[in-house]
């Protein structure tokens, strides 16, 4: 049936019918809760006193973070300021509080991080017996600073140089030379300077790689890492190399002076006499 009841009538009863004032509302406004600028309080907003209407310790701003500074520099719950929460309590820079081995692990652990240390290098060569070579067709002994350089940054690292060459870049008379060094009873590593390049003439390391029972990349790849911050991308054109003949390391490095530098004292003398020791290691 149709409702002809008119609207005046209608608008009446719908009067009647407001609800009452919501009790609860009005008790969280009457609980000390600020209007907003049209008088009404957002929904879930936190109230926040005015210091005004007599709050005799206002909270500072920071208590709504969940930290107040203190005096000491420390933050409410004891914490330094600056401290990384992400780091767990741990020296970010990871020399804090644990002394750590070679392999990452905590060298403290039940007391035996050194004798495991220790183990790990029981096969290292305590003096290397070292040869030299250079391979230059321009150069002589009293004129090659990158042998030069190889030779003292060995003899201070207290291993001994037992024998030093300069031969020509030929192919055969490198490879003769090698095979001659590493069959020698005093010779624990051989270092070779020259012929690392791109030239036609250029075939250390062809010559070397065909006696390699092993190669060592990780030797040429952290040469030219370190090389890159020295002479950038010109890196991709030195072929430094590593491997093993016989049983003897043979790493082969360019023959500029500060290539032979940071070969010899960065990378050799802090790993050739365990690669040396692994590398005749008893079954």
């Amino acid at each position: 049936m149709v409702d002809f009841q008119s609207r005046d009538t209608r608008r009446g009863l719908d009067e009647d019918e407001e609800d009452e004032p919501d009790e609860e509302a009005e008790s969280e406004v009457d609980d000390g809760a600020e209007p907003d600028s049209d008088g009404a309080t957002e929904p879930g907003e936190e109230t926040v006193p005015d210091a005004s209407e007599g709050d005799p310790d206002p909270e500072p701003a920071d208590a709504a973070a969940g930290t107040v500074p203190e005096a000491d520099g420390s933050d409410a719950e004891g914490a330094p300021h600056g401290r990384d929460d992400d780091s767990g309590g741990h020296d970010p820079g990871g020399t804090g509080d644990h002394d750590r081995d070679d392999g990452g692990h905590d060298a403290n652990d039940h007391g035996h991080g050194d004798h495991a240390h220790a183990d790990h290098h029981h096969h290292d060569v305590d003096t290397l017996g070292v040869a030299v070579v250079t391979v230059s067709s321009s150069r002589t002994l009293s004129d090659d600073p990158a042998g030069d350089t190889i030779t003292e940054t060995m003899e201070a690292a207290d291993d001994e140089v037992v024998t030093r060459e300069l031969i020509p870049d030929d192919y055969d008379r490198i490879e003769g030379t090698l095979s001659n060094l590493v069959g020698r009873e005093d010779v624990d590593i051989v270092v070779t300077t020259g012929g690392t390049g791109v030239t036609p003439d250029d075939v250390t390391i062809e010559a070397a790689k065909r006696l390699f029972d092993k190669e060592l990349p990780g030797f040429g790849e952290l040469f030219r890492l370190l090389s890159y911050d020295e002479i950038g991308t010109k890196v991709v054109a030195t072929r430094a190399t590593a491997g093993i003949v016989d049983g003897v390391p043979v790493f082969c490095l360019p023959g500029s002076e500060n290539a032979a530098l940071l070969g010899a004292e960065t990378i050799i003398s802090e790993e050739a006499a365990h690669i040396a020791g692994l590398a005749n290691r008893d079954e």
